[in-house]
């Protein structure tokens, strides 16, 4: 049955995403309650805002009239629990929030592991526009700053601070750049363009605690190999978590995050979660249990939209695709690349490190079926690798046609010789 009132929790790409698309789908009254800002905006973009690029207003996607012509009614305030018995949203003080059918989407949270010093001024994560303006303090006048973890969020917030000339030590716990997700050559490649931006890069080291000044700064940080580095500021960007907290307050079944179904529906009737704060309740569902990337979280909207609206929609995750960029370095990657490639896989690698290129093709050692790419420093063409790998190609059809796939012309023919040399030798090297 179609909602008279549907109201969304979070104002990030899936809450957004879904009450879009429910007005696509219908005329319900749609309410979104965020506590973090007025409007929707662009936290991929948050970098730019710090480093001078873009103003504020050029991060949000829809101009500020877009909601009052859509019907989509804007709550600033913080959700505190959900009375799923008489549907209704508690919130800050004593006003509640009726709803028909509700949408959790409260997005992450940034993870902190129980640091000595973790909670002084000066010491934060990097998740949205409020940790942004803390920085903007933070930062202002320094002499160094510490960042503490190798994902993409560290490496954003090091180019940040390199942007303002600020000199930045990088802490990475693991032996090379992102190897838990990124194959040694990748890794390295990204190691070296980090490296190469003046950025200290210290591998295999993890923070042991952050000391404090007489204030109540962050003064240095330590490493568990008892090294001092001086900093007045630290950035912990190791990972984020679900933002489970309203959920959980309110009875609804939780694990790592909102556990729900293949449709998003929760333990509680008419209560849906979407987003990086939602965990499926199995494997298989979606590129893995707790999906948190942008366009993961978008497609989440779209399809819960649907099943909000009546039109019951199980979700499919489709081909796994993420992008990035490492300073100057951009990175795609479709399918299933792994960064320590099991014996039923076999890779083909094309690289130029003098201009930081690289392209790499995994298939199957039986059949030859291509399993995914990694593109660095060139870009291929989304919908071009999302079909072979939907129509299981060969990898000796890929290869014939790779130029279909490719947008950088000015590369020539070598890419794709040594491509298919590489291959010929991985063949007979397996023969």
């Amino acid at each position: 049955m179609m909602p008279q009132h549907v109201v969304v929790v979070g104002n990030g790409i899936a809450g957004i995403t879904a009450a879009r698309f429910i007005r696509k789908l219908s005329s319900a009254r749609i309410t979104v309650i965020s506590a973090e800002t007025d409007h929707f905006y662009a936290r991929t973009a948050l970098m730019y805002l710090y480093m001078g690029h873009m103003r504020y207003k050029e991060v949000k996607p829809y101009q500020d009239h877009f909601w009052e012509k859509n019907a989509i009614d804007l709550v600033r305030g913080y959700a505190t629990r959900i009375d799923t018995a008489s549907k209704r949203v508690i919130m800050g003080g004593s006003r509640a929030i009726a709803y028909d059918a509700l949408l959790i989407a409260t997005g992450s949270q940034s993870n902190m592991f129980g640091w000595p010093g973790q909670d002084l001024d000066g010491v934060q994560g990097l998740y949205g526009i409020p940790d942004l303006v803390t920085m903007e303090r933070w930062t202002e006048g320094i002499v160094r700053a510490v960042v503490v973890g190798g994902g993409l969020i560290g490496i954003e917030m090091a180019e940040m601070l390199h942007a303002r000339h600020i000199p930045v030590t990088f802490l990475v716990r693991e032996k090379g750049y992102m190897d838990y997700l990124l194959p040694e050559e990748e890794s390295t490649l990204i190691g070296q363009e980090i490296r190469d931006h003046g950025i200290d890069l210290r591998l295999a080291t993890e923070l042991g605690s952050i000391q404090s000044d007489k204030q109540g700064r962050c003064r240095a940080v330590v490493t568990t190999g008892g090294d001092e580095i001086s900093c007045q500021f630290v950035g912990l960007t190791v990972g984020v978590r679900p933002n489970v907290d309203l959920a959980k307050a309110s009875g609804i079944e939780t694990n790592r995050g909102v556990v729900v179904n293949e449709y998003f529906e929760t333990s509680a009737a008419d209560v849906y979660a979407a987003g990086d704060c939602a965990e499926f309740n199995r494997d298989g569902i979606g590129s893995r249990r707790v999906e948190q990337l942008w366009y993961t979280g978008r497609n989440h909207g779209k399809t819960v939209a649907r099943t909000i609206c009546g039109l019951r929609t199980a979700y499919d995750r489709g081909v796994f695709f993420n992008s990035a960029k490492f300073f100057t370095v951009e990175y795609q990657t479709y399918g299933d690349i792994q960064a320590r490639r099991p014996a039923s896989v076999r890779t083909i690698l094309w690289q130029d490190p003098a201009a930081r290129k690289l392209l790499r093709i995994d298939y199957a050692a039986q059949g030859g079926v291509v399993r995914g790419f990694n593109a660095l420093g060139t870009r291929l063409r989304q919908d071009v690798c999302e079909r072979w790998i939907l129509q299981r190609a060969k990898v000796q059809t890929v290869l014939k046609q790779l130029r279909r796939a490719h947008f950088d012309e000015e590369l020539g023919p070598r890419p794709y010789k040594q491509l298919i040399r590489a291959y010929k030798q991985s063949e007979m090297s397996h023969a």
